[in-house]
């Protein structure tokens, strides 16, 4: 633990840096990024232990392994910083949080993609094809629009308040180490013949990583937005929906927007049916984009300044 005086340069000052730099610069396109070697670590390993016996076995171990190693490995980079600099340090831990969010540029490809199927469909599913893990080549252009608002809402949660909540607690090692867990999850957590028992354990650490950050997020979305009063239709269709921490921030924007969200979806060659989220059946516009940019936007200056302040406090 580090002694009161230097509380500001230990961890609230780095962190207020490194969001700054995500809110400013988002993730610069070349610029090399931890996440995409975790991906290629993951696929690495997914592709050498996801055959024969014991899948579900190898693929938990892997997943262990993978995020404590990132964990302790942060850590000893972290001492070591220290030791020669507390300057050093901060500079680093800065780094690392600009690197674990992804607030702009989420919205940046959001945006993107309501602009490219503006132009026609086909540039729309390649474009949301960027950002959502299921089959776009049939969409509609409707439910192009709707994946990019899911995606939008439930990544509000994975990409801002989740790392952002795990800083709060373990620090820059927290926050790297559930970006570990949740490219694990993005990557073979899904319910699909090849990935059921292998990624098994990869979805349950997620479930459990994000199910206190699912929940404030939600909440902060309805109380920016002036919609707190929305709170039961998130607990209705939140509870209800297949993933234990994604139906909360989706419902949420449903609320927001008064719309619905879910229906079947296409992994990987297989079907999926989501429940649905909402009621209300509408076309998507430009202008619901818009609206729920805002949320996110508001909804993570919210939490940033949330994670200021306690950074201050726990120490």
């Amino acid at each position: 633990m580090f002694c009161l005086q230097n509380v500001y340069l230990a961890k609230t000052v780095p962190f207020l840096f490194g969001w700054l730099g995500d809110r400013l610069l988002g993730d610069p396109a070349g610029w090399p990024h931890p996440v995409i070697a975790f991906g290629k670590v993951i696929a690495y390993g997914e592709k050498r232990l996801n055959k024969g016996r014991n899948r579900a076995l190898k693929g938990g171990l892997m997943a262990v392994v993978l995020i404590v190693a990132v964990y302790f490995a942060c850590r000893v980079l972290l001492n070591w910083a220290f030791d020669i600099s507390e300057y050093l340090y901060a500079i680093f831990t800065a780094i690392g949080v600009f690197y674990c969010l992804a607030g702009k540029t989420l919205i940046r490809e959001v945006k993107a993609v309501f602009d490219a199927v503006e132009r026609n469909t086909e540039e729309g599913r390649r474009q949301v094809s960027r950002i959502v893990g299921r089959d776009t080549s049939d969409l509609s252009a409707q439910e192009i629009r709707a994946a990019a608002l899911e995606t939008l809402a439930e990544n509000l949660s994975d990409g801002v308040i989740a790392p952002m909540f795990w800083f709060i607690l373990l620090g820059l090692p927290g926050m790297m180490a559930y970006k570990m867990v949740n490219t694990l999850d993005s990557m073979i957590g899904y319910k699909t013949e090849r990935y059921m028992a292998f990624g098994k354990t990869a979805a349950r650490i997620d479930d459990v990583a994000n199910y206190i950050p699912a929940r404030i997020t939600a909440v902060l979305m309805l109380l920016v937005s002036g919609n707190l009063k929305k709170i039961r239709f998130v607990q209705q269709f939140g509870s209800a929906h297949s993933s234990p921490n994604s139906g909360y921030p989706e419902s949420a924007l449903a609320a927001i927007l008064n719309c619905r969200f879910g229906g079947t979806h296409n992994y990987f060659g297989e079907a999926f049916i989501k429940p649905y989220i909402g009621t209300n059946e509408r076309p998507f516009t430009t202008g619901d984009m818009t609206i729920a940019a805002n949320v996110n936007n508001n909804t993570e200056l919210a939490w940033g300044l949330i994670v200021c302040i306690l950074s201050m406090i726990i120490h």
